[in-house]
């Protein structure tokens, strides 16, 4: 029997990005309902989820908020390439590096790109950029190092790619639109190119990129960094 599943999203949200990228990868049929996030939320959706965030998915009637445990649920319900059943050391050590790396690029990376994006001053900015590449060089770096393309050597992706898939987008593209510093992603090829080539290919791939609209995310994007200068 077939699932009924229904996604509410906002194609403009990297969130809400990670549950398309789950979704695609297995080839899972779903309803899709758009939330506008410039808004308050609906009463109906504040019924799905009193939290008001995207993405929430609807599985069977049951809903699934955060983005993470939405993507683990499908990983999980529907075993694939993305992550191996549990059940086995080896196995266990291979969701184990998948966390870790995804923790240690959200946890010590991932910040301080943030943080350049939205810095008051162009000196806070570079400090900002030069301190993500110096994370990504120590601490995202040597979990790439057997890449090839996708993590830990996968030749498909992984669920490290869908849980940072949608944010590798946008730092490879903002900085090149003029957002943020260019420093950013200058020196990604020289002084870290085990990621550089990792986050190259999983950019490419199909079910990252399917509701990726780059004009868009760089405009929106652009409107609120001038927004909070005002």
């Amino acid at each position: 029997m077939t699932a009924s599943i229904k996604l509410y999203t906002n194609h403009g949200c990297p969130w809400a990005h990670r549950a398309h990228i789950a979704l695609a990868e297995l080839k899972l049929p779903f309803e899709e309902e758009i939330i506008d996030l410039s808004v308050p939320r609906t009463a109906d959706y504040l019924a799905v989820n009193p939290r008001g965030l995207v993405p929430s998915l609807s599985y069977n009637g049951h809903i699934i908020t955060e983005s993470a445990i939405v993507a683990q649920f499908l990983a999980d319900a529907y075993p694939s390439h993305l992550i191996p059943n549990s059940g086995t050391p080896e196995t266990a050590l291979a969701r184990a590096r998948i966390n870790f790396f995804v923790d240690t690029f959200f946890s010590k990376a991932h910040p301080h790109y943030h943080k350049a994006l939205f810095a008051k001053s162009e000196e806070e900015a570079e400090q900002a950029a030069a301190e993500f590449v110096k994370q990504l060089e120590k601490e995202v770096e040597p979990l790439l190092g057997d890449a090839g393309p996708y993590f830990a050597g996968s030749k498909t992706l992984t669920l490290a790619e869908v849980l940072t898939g949608s944010f590798i987008l946008r730092l490879l593209a903002l900085p090149k639109n003029g957002v943020g510093p260019e420093t950013l992603v200058k020196d990604l090829p020289a002084k870290t190119p085990n990621f550089y080539k990792w986050a190259t290919a999983v950019v490419e791939h199909p079910s990252v990129n399917g509701i990726w609209d780059e004009e868009s995310v760089v405009a929106k994007t652009k409107a609120r960094l001038a927004k909070l200068k005002i």
